[in-house]
């Protein structure tokens, strides 16, 4: 069905693996369009509630496809940085909680895709980066805003301007990725997280990811409104009210999912 992803379902959680491996899963327009299908179609499905995102092989993305950018003129260029940022603001928005599995290079189009995804873990083998300076560019899928407001804008720019690429250990001590564990441990972990979050409430979750997304980048006053009205509309529903008469009955939730 797909050219460049490989597309897996179990236990209500969908994985999406990037898998390009001769080109160390650098993407073109093609493969970022085929993550965008597949994303939605995850959207839909009423049994997924958790995806995984992860790189076959040695990288999870290295980049794009630096043999297609060559040959973009400037439209050409601004149309793939659109197609990006609209794909990865996607993933970022869409309810359901994405889990980034970093297997080995993140770099360029790839640390953007990772920085889209809600929590970031990190193999002790992954590389993390935005060296599109190197190439006289600047990252054109959303890294200097999305980078700037998970790691502070000093280091941000630092990053960008050198295009240094990073270890695992010192991207998760800047705040880029959530956890680093052994390689072989990666998919363990992200499936163990998926579960974790699986047996909550689902409508809690997603819209606690809507009010965290809708509030960030709004003053504070507005963020603890949104803040007030979701955990109102949440008394409305019959998750809830399982939820705290469980807690009140010592037992598990039944969430009924």
């Amino acid at each position: 069905m797909y050219k460049n992803i490989i597309i897996e379902k179990k236990d209500r959680i969908g994985v999406l693996k990037v898998n390009r491996p001769e080109k160390l899963n650098a993407v073109d327009i093609e493969t970022i369009l085929e993550i965008e299908s597949a994303m939605q179609k995850f959207n839909q499905e009423k049994e997924i509630l958790v995806i995984i995102i992860t790189g076959e092989g040695k990288s999870f993305v290295s980049g794009s496809d630096i043999s297609k950018l060559v040959q973009m003129d400037s439209l050409k260029a601004r149309e793939y940085s659109q197609i990006g940022q609209r794909v990865l603001s996607f993933i970022e928005n869409m309810e359901k909680p994405v889990i980034a599995a970093v297997n080995g290079y993140a770099l360029g189009s790839g640390c953007e895709l990772c920085m889209a995804c809600d929590i970031r873990i990190a193999s002790e083998k992954a590389k993390f980066g935005q060296p599109e300076v190197k190439l006289g560019l600047i990252p054109g899928h959303a890294g200097t805003q999305r980078l700037a407001r998970l790691v502070g804008v000093g280091k941000a720019k630092e990053l960008i301007f050198t295009g240094d690429i990073i270890s695992a250990q010192e991207a998760e001590q800047i705040g880029l990725v959530n956890k680093v564990v052994a390689l072989d441990a990666l998919m363990d972990e992200a499936m163990n997280l998926a579960r974790k979050i699986i047996e909550q409430g689902t409508t809690a979750v997603r819209l606690a990811k809507t009010v965290i997304n809708r509030g960030i980048d709004a003053n504070i006053t507005t963020a603890n409104s949104y803040e007030t009205e979701v955990f109102g509309i949440l008394f409305s529903t019959e998750e809830a009210r399982e939820g705290m008469n469980a807690f009140l009955e010592k037992r598990k939730p039944n969430w009924n999912k």
